[in-house]
């Protein structure tokens, strides 16, 4: 029986023809600048999504990290959402190695940081107070994809505070996808943008921070001095590639799939369907019963996360198919019509 792998869409595995480019994938020392794969993953994504230059790292954590520390010095703030994950889930990084603050602001329930709440956090010109410097902002931020015309004000309000503009786009593509537009389009407000392609488009690891060639230049040395320097990289970077080629307009069908879950698991008694936007579904379930359902999910090959009690997040991704889609209804209902 195949496992049905619903925690995140960090779970995939790298198809067959993935496996294939990383096998052939030529290679240098990423360290001295020498790997060619890697050199043509970021110049691919600078080129596409309007920047100067890229910079190929191990994680999306670390990638955001090494953003905030090419935008700010010692003793300066970025303006982040209260919920977001460069504040809440990056083990305070930031602050840790940079001394950065940050400001958290409470998200609207699309995600974005009320315009005004950005104004009147940012500090003004006084030695009492950190220096705003930068305002970080997240897409798709729980699966929500923030409006269009939402980047284009809070780009320009920035601006006229003078402050930079970077972009948690672990989820990039998938927001691009469900709005219809090309990534270019989202990213052309911002300086810096981390991208993830080890989530939705399938890649084993990696992230890529995309910005000028200053702030790229402060984020490699920062990278150094995170101990993230990497040799023959391009076995992972080919695999960047490839997903880039392959998997991303497909991620319209995980969408689908998890407006079809959302569908079926709406009608079940017992379970109280919060939304779904792009490939999440986020239900509640009774606190008391959840224990007893992530034990039947899983004697049907199905895994979920608990973590967060009593709200549960289902993510597909490439490796859940429509098969895999009716499974998983099935399964939630035969546990609450068992009651």
């Amino acid at each position: 029986m195949n496992v049905i792998d619903l925690r995140s869409d960090t779970v995939t595995q790298p198809t067959a023809a993935m496996r294939a480019v990383m096998l052939e994938a030529p290679v240098g020392d990423d360290v001295y600048g020498e790997d060619p794969t890697v050199n043509a993953l970021q110049q691919r994504l600078a080129d596409e999504l309007g920047f100067d230059a890229g910079l190929f790292v191990p994680t999306g954590t670390q990638s955001n990290l090494l953003a905030l520390l090419a935008h700010c010095e010692r003793g300066d703030e970025y303006l982040v959402g209260m919920d977001a994950h460069t504040y809440k889930f990056e083990g305070g990084g930031a602050a840790v190695l940079g001394s950065i603050q940050p400001q958290p602001i409470v998200q609207a329930d699309d995600g974005s940081l009320p315009l005004e709440s950005i104004a009147s956090a940012i500090k003004p010109d006084d030695p009492h107070f950190a220096r705003t410097r930068l305002l970080a902002l997240e897409n798709t931020w729980h699966g929500r994809t923030l409006p269009l015309d939402y980047l284009r004000s809070a780009h320009d309000l920035a601006r006229s505070h003078g402050l930079g503009m970077h972009l948690d786009g672990a989820r990039l593509f998938n927001a691009a996808v469900a709005c219809k537009v090309t990534a270019r389009e989202i990213t052309r407000h911002f300086d810096t943008v981390s991208i993830c392609l080890s989530k939705g488009l399938g890649a084993p690891v990696g992230s890529v921070l995309l910005g000028s060639h200053a702030l790229i230049d402060k984020a490699r040395r920062w990278r150094k001095v995170c101990g993230g320097g990497w040799r023959q990289a391009g076995i992972l970077a080919a695999a960047g590639l490839h997903a880039l080629d392959h998997h991303v307009a497909r991620l319209a069908q995980d969408h689908d799939r998890a407006a079809t879950l959302a569908g079926s698991l709406r009608g079940i008694a017992g379970i109280d369907l919060l939304g779904q936007h792009t490939n999440m579904v986020f239900i509640n379930v009774p606190a008391d019963r959840l224990r007893a359902l992530d034990a039947h999910l899983g004697e049907a090959g199905i895994r979920i996360s608990i973590g967060y009690l009593p709200t549960l997040r289902l993510v597909t991704h490439l490796d859940v198919d429509d098969d895999g889609i009716e499974r998983t209804a099935a399964a939630f209902a035969g546990f609450f019509d068992n009651k």
